[in-house]
């Protein structure tokens, strides 16, 4: 069911009850005010008839014969009295007697001086009536035709007004949802034309401050974060293909060349060398695409935990050494660490040392001296106990430098700059570094000067 069908049967059905309820208040305080009134009818027919029995001493056929003309045409109120010793003093149709009164009857109207009651569908009224200092016992009782068919009219008109107004509300409903969901049923039409070919389109807002506006801007920002990932996605498979391409188009081409003729010894072992060299490439390459998932995973996959940054910067200098033994690298620690506290972050520390070999790594290789220094420094406030300062690490080299052009795209995956003759890379370092340092809710800036070499600043919070 829609929501719009399910909105205008609640409508309806909250209204509904609201106009229930006001009729059926209606006619109940009908119903009980035609009772009050009826009792209040019946008591002044009462004193009446006892005032003309007892002061004007009016006969008693004279009564009843008014009594019984009367019933002929109108529902007559039946009288009765009696002394205070349960005798019979007046009764306008003895013959009738519909009230049937009994001494306990008597006796209770006696205690309680007035009582009201229904004898089947007859409202009967008991009272005192006190004349010459005695008591006597006044019934009257009678069936009010008039206004039992006013509730039965009331009851009928309210129905059919209820089922009326049923039947104009539950129409009202459906145009008042199908007007309020109009902007919702041009969203759905616009957002079943935008398919992976044209991610480009977006859904129009009204300018409204409403929440249908708001969940347009929401929607269209999800599309511009599809779109730049569509787009990043289709520029990292035609960068990845283009750099799985080329060594491999190399070794192939060296074990074509080896297989189609004889050669000596030192031959094959050049083409096999040749051929490792790229083998190696496609691993290194593999490893920092790998790497580049994890940094690209839900923060809440990743497994973070207390890790010391000058633990992991040294593992980091180790790893990058051991792979390239001419490399110098020096670390310097420009505070004394009371605690471990100050010089410890919340993170993940493979990924960690993944970015500052990479860091470090690139400072050696676009240097002549092979030469990278990491200073590391906290600031003065954390020192005395305010660790909600970040740890600050600069990785400086004296090497060829970055362009200002270059700078722009420097943590662009796969960006190769001007110095790529200088020394061979995939381009994948940088950004998986700069994925690494925002997982971290850290940051990364460089500072480079051509000729004069660069330094990258990294901040990390503690833990």
């Amino acid at each position: 069911m829609k929501i719009r069908t399910r909105l205008t049967i609640l409508f309806t059905l909250i209204t509904a009850t609201i106009v229930l309820v006001f009729a059926f208040v209606i006619y109940y305080s009908a119903r009980e005010n035609r009772e009050r009134e009826f009792y209040s009818l019946l008591k002044k027919e009462a004193i009446t008839k006892a005032n003309l029995f007892f002061n004007a001493k009016v006969e008693i056929e004279a009564l009843q014969n008014i009594y019984r003309n009367n019933r002929e045409i109108l529902n007559e109120v039946e009288v009765a009295i009696y002394d205070s010793g349960f005798n019979l003093m007046y009764h306008d149709a003895v013959d009738i007697d519909f009230v049937k009164e009994t001494p306990e009857m008597i006796n209770e109207i006696l205690t309680k001086e007035e009582k009201m009651f229904y004898q089947e569908e007859w409202q009967v009224i008991g009272l005192t009536y006190t004349f010459q200092d005695k008591v006597y016992i006044i019934t009257a009782a009678a069936y009010d035709q008039y206004g039992h068919n006013k509730l039965k009219s009331l009851l009928k008109n309210s129905i059919i007004v209820f089922i009326i107004s049923i039947l104009f509300i539950y129409l009202a409903g459906i145009l008042f949802t199908r007007k309020a969901f109009e902007p919702v049923s041009e969203m759905i039409g616009e957002a079943k034309k935008i398919t992976a070919t044209n991610l480009d389109l977006r859904l129009s807002a009204n300018g409204n401050k409403d929440e249908l506006s708001e969940l347009a801007n929401t929607f269209n920002e999800m599309l511009d974060r599809l779109e730049n990932s569509f787009e990043a996605q289709k520029n990292f498979v035609s960068n990845i293909s283009h750099e799985l391409r080329t060594p491999l188009a190399a070794i192939i081409a060296e074990l074509e060349l080896a297989a189609n003729r004889d050669r000596k010894i030192d031959e094959y072992k050049i083409v096999i060398q040749n051929s490792l060299n790229d083998a190696r490439k496609l691993v290194r390459l593999s490893n920092s695409l790998l790497d580049l998932a994890k940094a690209s995973y839900d923060p809440s996959e990743i497994s973070f935990k207390p890790v010391r940054i000058d633990e992991v910067l040294l593992d980091a200098r180790q790893q990058v050494q051991q792979t390239n033994g001419n490399y110098k690298i020096d670390i310097h620690f420009e505070n004394d660490f009371d605690n471990e506290s100050q010089i410890t972050v919340n993170g993940n520390e493979y990924l960690l040392k993944v970015a500052f070999a990479n860091l470090i790594e690139n400072g050696c290789k676009f240097s002549n001296n092979s030469r990278c220094s990491v200073s590391i420094s906290v600031n003065p406030q954390s020192a005395m106990g305010n660790l909600s300062c970040p740890i600050n690490l600069e990785f400086k080299d004296t090497g060829i430098g970055i362009s200002e052009a270059d700078l722009l795209n420097i943590f662009n995956p796969f960006f190769r700059g001007e110095n790529k003759d200088f020394s061979e890379g995939n381009g994948i370092g940088l950004s998986l570094t700069q994925r690494i340092i925002l997982l971290h809710k850290g940051s990364i800036s460089v500072a480079s000067k051509q000729g004069e070499g660069s330094t990258f600043s990294v901040e990390i919070p503690q833990a």
